[in-house]
């Protein structure tokens, strides 16, 4: 089935990661070798399948509204990244692009309105932030589910905060989320063979987890949903966009995650299902928080894995704060931890970049293959 194709299995994780650990030594992994497991998938597979089904290349559109030289070469290394798979990507600016002739919150709102009209485009990435965090909220919202590829839309970010990971097609339409199941656990497969498809996350985040399954966090004997049960994880980072989803897409894994920004240190952990009666449907089990007494120092030293994003270059980690042998992950383009981190780490990856491209494109042929299923539903 193309729609189970879409991620790679566990067994793809890289073959010198795997030489590494078998001999006992560090090793030595690049974002671009686990990125290279989705791209042979798309190219290979996925890719031709989509285009003959809708007999054209898969459009993607990114629109920058912003001055700012990291979105534009974002967007420029993402337009590479679409070709070398055979994905169009539509490059739209709204305004000048000038600091002093800065777009209008009406001129990208408009732009996204035509881009969701558009039976030619598949999907639409805006590049933030633009303006300030409420305007920017507002404009993740006006891009319709079934074209929103980065997953920050309201309801694709209320279904993996209540870990809702299947939806029906028909809801990306409605945006309607539905807060109570009346079967919240049941296995991947029980879903899929019910019509319903994955829900879409937001690129990072998930990218990250992919991360965590190809280098091994993820015990993939455990059940599917259970498989980060054991391990402890801090997320330096708790942004809209990043941190909070992380931590709560890890924690809904089985993790105890901790999670520090300015404002404090959060633990999340998974709750477990809530008890069930004839007269209510169950929650789906998913994470809790509460607030952390311990130090950063505290939550270092107890993790097996540290995630980083503060986009600073003043701020580092101290190594001698991790423990022995920890996974140490910066996905900021400023560098988090210090140059002596391969002395400490068992694994350490200084960028993701390429992996959150791949995690888009992949979300964009899923949108295509549920508006197509859409489609092909009305027209029966």
């Amino acid at each position: 089935m193309l729609l189970a194709r879409l991620i790679p299995r566990p067994a793809s994780i890289p073959t010198l990661l795997k030489m590494s650990i078998n001999n006992g030594q560090k090793a030595k992994i690049t974002a671009a070798s686990i990125a290279a497991t989705f791209k042979q998938d798309l190219v290979e597979n996925i890719v031709p399948s989509v285009s003959k089904q809708i007999a054209r290349k898969p459009k993607l559109l990114g629109i920058l509204a912003n001055a700012d030289e990291p979105s534009r070469l974002y967007a420029e290394s993402t337009k590479k990244a679409c070709e070398e798979i055979g994905v169009e990507f539509v490059f739209k600016t709204v305004g000048s692009n000038k600091a002093e002739e800065k777009a209008q919150p009406s001129d990208v709102e408009q732009a996204v309105l035509e881009a969701n009209m558009d039976d030619t485009v598949d999907g639409i990435m805006i590049y933030y932030p633009i303006f300030s965090q409420a305007e920017d909220s507002y404009l993740q919202q006006t891009v319709s589910p079934i074209k929103d590829v980065e997953g920050l839309h309201f309801f694709f970010r209320f279904n993996l905060y209540h870990n809702i990971r299947y939806i029906s097609p028909q809801s990306l339409l409605s945006g309607s989320s539905p807060a109570l199941s009346s079967s919240p656990t049941l296995a991947a497969e029980e879903e899929e063979s019910s019509g319903k498809v994955k829900a879409i996350l937001p690129c990072t985040p998930l990218a990250l987890v992919k991360v965590m399954e190809s280098i091994g966090v993820y015990n993939q004997v455990l059940p599917y949903g259970q498989r980060a049960f054991g391990k402890t994880i801090c997320v330096i980072n708790r942004s809209e966009v990043v941190g909070r989803p992380l931590a709560a897409l890890l924690a809904n894994d089985g993790a105890r995650v901790f999670s520090i920004d300015v404002t404090g240190i959060v633990e999340y952990t998974r709750r477990a299902p809530s008890s069930q009666d004839s007269t209510m449907p169950a929650w789906h089990p998913r994470h809790i928080t509460k607030q952390s007494s311990l130090s950063l120092k505290e939550c270092l030293g107890l993790s097996d894995v540290v995630i980083s994003g503060v986009p600073s270059e003043k701020y580092k980690i101290e190594t001698s704060d991790l423990k022995d042998g920890v996974i140490a992950v910066n996905f900021s383009s400023a560098k988090n931890f210090q140059p002596d981190i391969r002395d400490k780490a068992s694994i350490y990856l200084p960028s993701i970049g390429k992996i959150t491209v791949a995690i888009l494109q992949r979300n964009l042929l899923r949108l295509v293959v549920y508006r197509n299923r859409l489609q092909d539903d009305k027209q029966n």
